[in-house]
């Protein structure tokens, strides 16, 4: 182990006597730019043109959804379904996720903002949390801005122009769903 470091020692002493540290750290800063362009060269893709270059879900071919439910009336692939009165963004339902969940390959957002929705069904108003998803990639089909309840900035919590991709491991924006947190209490 000795004869190691001895060797060691004295490579380390070569190399230092050769080099001064700004020319150690403008090679090093050369490594980290180049590291940071590495995502955008291009890259081949072996299938496109092909038949398996279809995307995997696309929302012109399928027919209007109802969700179903006599209390969840509307389609919830449309801008006008109840629960997205103050949405700002692209519908979960054209990336492959749903009304509540997001598609394969992003994350909710643990920070949302709120709206007050009125359901016409029952004729009574839900808080809706709008959370997004983020890390996967945002086409920008299905887009929806309602702006019902919109507020400045200086209430962000009621303010659907922020991109809400905090606390997630990337901030990339891909879509928006619509979760119901409960009914609203009426005023008096």
């Amino acid at each position: 182990m000795a004869q190691f470091d001895h060797l060691a020692e004295k490579m380390l002493r070569g190399f230092a006597s050769r080099t001064s540290r700004r020319s150690v750290f403008s090679v090093l800063g050369g490594f980290l730019a180049g590291a940071a362009t590495l995502p955008l060269l291009p890259v081949a893709r072996a299938a496109e043109g092909g038949p398996a270059s279809k995307p995997a879900f696309n929302p012109e071919e399928m027919p209007p959804l109802a969700t179903g439910n006599p209390q969840d009336p509307g389609d919830p692939s449309k801008c006008d379904y109840w629960r997205y009165c103050a949405i700002d963004g692209s519908l979960c339902n054209c990336y492959g996720g749903t009304v509540t969940s997001c598609p394969p390959g992003t994350e909710m957002s643990p920070i949302t903002w709120i709206g007050t929705c009125r359901n016409p069904a029952d004729k009574r108003n839900y808080i809706i949390s709008y959370n997004d998803c983020c890390g996967g990639v945002a086409w920008g089909r299905c887009a929806c801005q309602n702006n019902k309840g919109d507020r400045p900035v200086v209430r962000p919590q009621n303010n659907n122009e922020v991109t809400w991709c905090f606390g997630t491991e990337s901030q990339s924006y891909t879509c928006t769903v619509s979760v119901i947190l409960g009914v609203a209490l009426e005023q008096k």
